[in-house]
């Protein structure tokens, strides 16, 4: 059964008019760093465009549950800076080791490995300071899960767990279920605690939580998946980072294991899960349904 929503629902403007939010609230959200070096290196990075797709799911999910911009807000930017210090390790020579990142220069081959670190660093830590400290109008029960799930998807049990099996799995042959892992654990973890970190800002209940942890995974997978398949398909132009780098590293991709054809079956299997699991709520889903169809219909 496909989730009922209205067909009229304007995601290009909904996701332009979020993004110009974020945009703004990301600027505000890095003060006087010194020394000056490491607040370039930061701002760098934070500030290079993008998607947004995972602060744009928090407030979508915040919406869905009842809650306001304004009080989200932080939290979507402390996904975000979470975000980009996994992209600034992630392209460092020790990972990944790539040139290109949003279409220019990476952090490290622009500030050098060491401030590129700590730069990722201060991101990481600053995501805890915008829950924290400067939400506001939000019970402190309600943050301290929000900081409890950041703190799960920024460490061993997501995005680095998830990044150590990658890491171990390069040149090598892996099966389904290890693939999943690491998509579930390096691209899916995040973008679940932004879905869910939404909901808890919200105050969201326990069968709503239920219903986007299964809608989040659905599109975490899905998300991975259109990733892989345009590794092979699109140009660095249009990626604005590294095409064909998976490739080049010999790492195993639904592609190299399903074909192009059946791994954009499974993507639209997924989402259809994904947005199964909003029917009860499908008078007020519209911006999440909407959502989960611009991931496997993207170009970049």
């Amino acid at each position: 059964m496909v989730a009922v929503v209205n067909s009229s629902f304007d995601i290009t403007s909904y996701l332009a008019e979020s993004k110009a939010r974020i945009e703004v609230a990301l600027d505000n959200s890095l003060g006087p760093e010194r020394p000056e070096e490491l607040r370039e290196a930061m701002r760098y990075s934070l500030l290079a465009g993008g998607k947004r797709l995972r602060p744009i799911l928090c407030i979508a999910a915040c919406e869905l549950a009842g809650g306001k911009v304004n009080e989200v807000l932080p939290t979507a930017v402390a996904v975000e800076m979470i975000h980009t210090m996994s992209l600034i390790h992630d392209d460092l020579p020790a990972m990944d080791n790539d040139d290109l990142r949003r279409g220019r220069p990476t952090n490290h081959k622009v500030y050098g490995d060491a401030i590129a670190i700590l730069a990722g660093d201060a991101l990481l830590t600053r995501a805890f300071e915008m829950v924290s400290i400067r939400t506001k109008n939000v019970p402190s029960e309600r943050l301290l899960k929000v900081i409890g799930e950041l703190s799960l998807v920024a460490g061993a049990p997501g995005l680095v767990g998830g990044q150590v099996e990658d890491l171990k799995c390069e040149r090598k042959e892996v099966d389904l279920s290890t693939l999943e892992f690491i998509h579930l654990h390096k691209t899916g973890s995040l973008l679940k605690a932004s879905v869910i970190c939404g909901a808890l800002i919200a105050g969201a209940d326990e069968k709503l939580l239920e219903a986007l942890k299964t809608y989040a995974k659905g599109i975490g997978l899905a998300f991975q998946i259109i990733d892989d398949i345009l590794d092979v398909t699109s140009s660095s132009d249009v990626l604005g980072k590294t095409a064909g780098k998976d490739l080049i590293a010999d790492k195993t991709t639904y592609p190299k294991l399903l074909g192009i054809d059946e791994s954009r079956k499974r993507a639209d299997e997924l989402i259809k899960q994904a947005k199964d699991a909003l029917n009860p709520w499908a008078s007020n889903s519209a911006p999440l349904i909407a959502l989960a169809d611009y991931i496997t219909s993207r170009d970049r």
